[in-house]
């Protein structure tokens, strides 16, 4: 260097905290993107398995009559069993200390969600009326939302929340009825009432549990457990039944129906709702299950030609309108 040159300045050094502000504005992009994709994904599972069970109260009614309602239900989970196990194998292998620690649980959870609940709304088909049905399962999701609200950690229930599930359920009533109220005055209530009641409640109870699923068991392996361990409970109802009841001869009909059951209600519909708790929690997703009475009215509508009226749209339209209020984000 000669002596008359100038020695440019050095460039000032990077400010220590610049890497971690960096860091920081990233996980924070990171989590609002995950926040907006649950936002999203809860609410979609949830409708995606409350209309896959749309299907399973027509089918239920229409096998009412060839299948005993416990062997309806056995059948059922045997083959929802079959479809998660070559997905679930490795995970209940790799996790069967935690799912022995946790027995339990998962036993309570299979009682409630598997060998109770859909074998009641078998048993209720058999001795009262679809508008009776459908008006009880009505109270499901507020059943939902009063378990998710006990012991420690429950689900707040904002003012928000609650007005949607009002006006949801309003609307179902008024769906149902027709919008008449003679109709709701001279409801002929029978056995099979208080059995759907009773299917209410567990659905309820069993989705309320969910949220107390145990760290470090998967969703795949919670599955095939509870459904192994409902079927195993079911065991001796079914026995009985086919002693005092007979067995049903196999048809097209009869196979096809259980098998959609017991991969679609069963395996995929439990799967996305049991997801659907975990992202959202059992209150939002409980106001979801008000779109039931909807998807049941536009299925027959496409699929039976049945006709749509005036007063059923607008019905509708007030289900929609009270699950968009409840479910949202900002409750």
């Amino acid at each position: 260097m000669s002596p008359g040159e100038v020695v440019p300045p050095d460039e000032p050094a990077p400010r220590a905290d610049t890497a971690p502000d960096v860091r920081a504005a990233s996980a924070e992009s990171a989590a609002e993107r995950t926040a907006r994709a649950v936002m999203w994904i809860g609410p979609v599972l949830a409708t995606l398995a409350t209309l896959i069970w749309s299907g399973n109260f027509v089918i239920a009614r229409a096998l009412h009559e060839d299948v005993a309602p416990v062997q309806t239900a056995f059948w059922r989970w045997i083959i929802a069993m079959l479809a998660v196990l070559p997905f679930a194998a490795k995970a209940v292998w790799q996790q069967r200390q935690l799912i022995r620690t946790h027995l339990r649980y998962l036993c309570g959870a299979a009682l409630l969600g598997v060998t109770l609940f859909n074998t009641l709304i078998y048993q209720a088909g058999r001795s009262t009326s679809a508008t009776n049905l459908a008006l009880i399962a009505a109270a499901s999701p507020v059943l939902i939302v009063l378990f998710g609200m006990i012991g420690r950690g429950g689900e707040k229930v904002t003012g928000r929340r609650a007005v949607g599930m009002v006006v949801a359920l309003v609307g179902v009533v008024a769906l149902v009825s027709k919008g008449s109220l003679s109709v709701l005055l001279h409801l002929d209530f029978a056995v099979g009432d208080l059995w759907m009641l009773a299917a209410t409640a567990t659905f309820a109870g069993y989705t309320a549990l969910l949220r107390r699923r145990p760290e470090g068991i998967s969703g795949i392996s919670f599955l095939f457990t509870t459904f192994l361990l409902g079927t195993v409970l079911l065991i001796p109802a079914y026995v009985v039944s086919l002693v005092v009841q007979g067995g049903f001869t196999p048809s097209g009909g009869t196979v096809g129906a259980l098998l959609y059951i017991g991969v679609a209600s069963s395996a995929v519909a439990y799967f996305t709702w049991n997801k659907a708790i975990d992202l959202i929690g059992a209150a939002r997703a409980g106001i979801i299950y008000y779109l039931q009475p909807v998807f049941v009215a536009i299925v027959s509508y496409f699929a039976l030609g049945e006709d749509t009226s005036g007063m059923q749209v607008i019905c509708m339209a007030l289900i929609i309108s009270g699950i968009a209020l409840g479910a949202g984000k900002k409750n």
